[in-house]
């Protein structure tokens, strides 16, 4: 039994975490009684422990992960002050009169609360108990709602930015330069998270098409599943559509487009996110629309104006130009910060800022705890064998580096039926994805293909994360049954673009190479 010790601990945290123990004490309760039982049959090295304490401080000192609660944040505010409803509302009294149109029409919102937001739980929540009632009203069968819904959730894991491309980056970044070291380089490339929200744009929009091509096909082959809307409902302006589109595609480009275009990193683009966010919710919930437009104005002319003209007025040698530039700067500024210190107060009445911190703080600390859980499983697994056992295994697959990567996917969607994105990320992929690139695989493209994959495990029966959210708000008609039947079509699609992806690997590599 010792030498299958690593096997029977990763067996060990499947029944752990099926047997519904919190998810990050079952992977650091494992860890340690794994160690002590390895250490005790003499087949670990107890002193390997002593690493934990480094790999703590490398995850709380990590720069990329910052960005994490503060796109968090930056969704968590959008979903609380409205906007995601009023979304859903307007676009679907626009496409809800052709046959299928609602599912059209949240499938689009899901596409734009994704690259908004990135958080699937709240988009799943928000339009289970915004569109579907209303799917439900107009006679969709409930099957199709259910599905449909699910799935435009999950679109916040692969189009950018969102928690999963974020880890994801760290992960394959690293276990690129691992297996650059194996190599024998010591002048390593790195991976960045712009490189992956790049990649995964083109895959993320391919998705989006699969979803609606098959909404259309559908809804022309069986017309009485997805029914139009009544006629009396009254179609949006133009201006009333524009108002509520334009918004979330500012604030998708302000911080999509710093980081593709290299102005600033995702942290910093997180928090322009966070902050764009704040000013979105106060006109929403009132607040004073000049100011608050003024104040957004100038922030964007200050961010532009500093990038084309710094000044430093720390300095003591400055010139009467730069003094000037550097006032003009600081009026800029403070206009910001007023407008900002509006959209909070006015906010604040609606308790968005409460509500949007506590989910913050809920995700974020779930997310750093499984990632420290998972950091000591990894060092204890490791210690006892498992990532010689791993590459063994990959290395002796038929049909060689396609062969590996076909079981890896395979396991990563067996895997995703059970766990979480989170655990199968950073528990699974640091021991894979070093001897998948070192057999010669493009690291961009096989995270992106990865992440589509882990993305499906949103949808997987029995514990799929969105099945559950659904759940938790669907109508009494919906049953579980239907909501599992409802989505086993778009997991098909899933594939289907797995298969595109592996057969055009243009769609993520061409962005990342055009731009960096």
């Amino acid at each position: 039994m010792a030498d299958y010790l690593d096997l029977v601990m990763f067996g060990a945290l499947l029944v752990g975490i099926l047997l519904g123990f919190p998810v990050s004490f079952s992977i650091a309760g494992v860890a340690i009684l794994f160690a002590y039982l390895g250490w005790a049959l003499g087949v670990m090295d107890i002193s390997l422990l002593g690493a934990m304490a480094q790999r703590v401080f490398g995850l709380l000192s990590n720069q990329t992960l910052i960005a994490i609660p503060l796109f968090v944040f930056m969704g968590a505010v959008l979903e609380k002050s409205g906007i995601a409803e009023s979304l859903l509302d307007t676009m679907g009294r626009l496409f809800g009169k052709l046959r299928g149109g609602l599912g059209i029409s949240v499938v689009l919102v899901g596409a734009l609360l994704a690259a908004s937001t990135g958080i699937v739980g709240a988009t799943v929540v928000a339009m289970g108990l915004i569109a579907l009632p209303s799917m439900l009203r107009a006679g969709y069968d409930p099957r199709v709602g259910a599905g449909i819904v699910c799935t435009a959730g999950t679109l916040g894991q692969i189009i950018p930015p969102s928690t999963l491309l974020i880890i994801l980056a760290d992960v394959m970044s690293n276990a690129f330069q691992q297996a650059q070291y194996e190599q024998g380089k010591f002048v390593v490339e790195a991976l960045s998270v712009g490189q992956f929200f790049a990649a995964a744009m083109g895959p993320g929009l391919a998705l989006v098409v699969l979803y609606l091509v098959y909404i259309v096909i559908r809804g022309v082959l069986r017309p009485d599943d997805m029914p139009p809307v009544r006629a009396d409902l009254p179609r949006p302006s133009a201006q009333e559509v524009l108002s509520v589109v334009v918004p979330p595609v500012l604030l998708i480009l302000a911080v999509l487009g710093s980081i593709l275009g290299g102005i600033a990193t995702p942290t910093e683009a997180a928090a322009v996110g966070a902050v764009g966010a704040v000013l979105m919710a106060g006109l929403k919930s009132g607040g004073n629309r000049r100011l608050i437009l003024a104040g957004t104005g100038a922030l964007l002319l200050l961010a532009v104006l500093s990038g084309l003209y710094p000044v430093r007025l720390q300095r003591s040698d400055l010139e009467p130009a730069q003094l000037v530039a550097g006032g003009a700067y600081v009026f800029l500024a403070g206009l910001g910060v007023l407008a900002v210190l509006s959209a909070l107060r006015s906010a604040w009445g609606r308790k968005v800022p409460h509500d949007a911190a506590g989910s913050t703080l809920v995700m974020t600390s779930m997310i750093f705890a499984t990632i420290l859980a998972a950091g000591m499983f990894s060092l204890v697994f490791i210690g006892l064998g498992g990532e010689e056992r791993v590459a063994e295994i990959l290395q002796s697959m038929p049909g060689g580096p396609t062969g590996a990567l076909l079981f890896s996917m395979g396991l990563v969607f067996l895997l995703g039926c059970f766990l979480d994105f989170v655990e199968i990320s950073v528990i699974l992929l640091p021991l894979v994805a070093p001897v998948l690139i070192l057999m010669g695989h493009d690291p961009l493209w096989l995270g992106i293909l990865l992440a589509i994959n882990l993305q499906t495990s949103f949808l997987t029966p029995p514990f799929g994360f969105s099945l559950f959210y659904l759940r938790g708000v669907a109508p009494d008609e919906v049953t579980t049954g239907h909501i599992y039947a409802g989505v086993l079509p778009f997991i098909g699609l899933q594939v289907v673009g797995m298969v595109l992806l592996w057969l055009v690997p243009q769609l993520a590599t061409a962005l990342p190479a055009a731009l960096f």
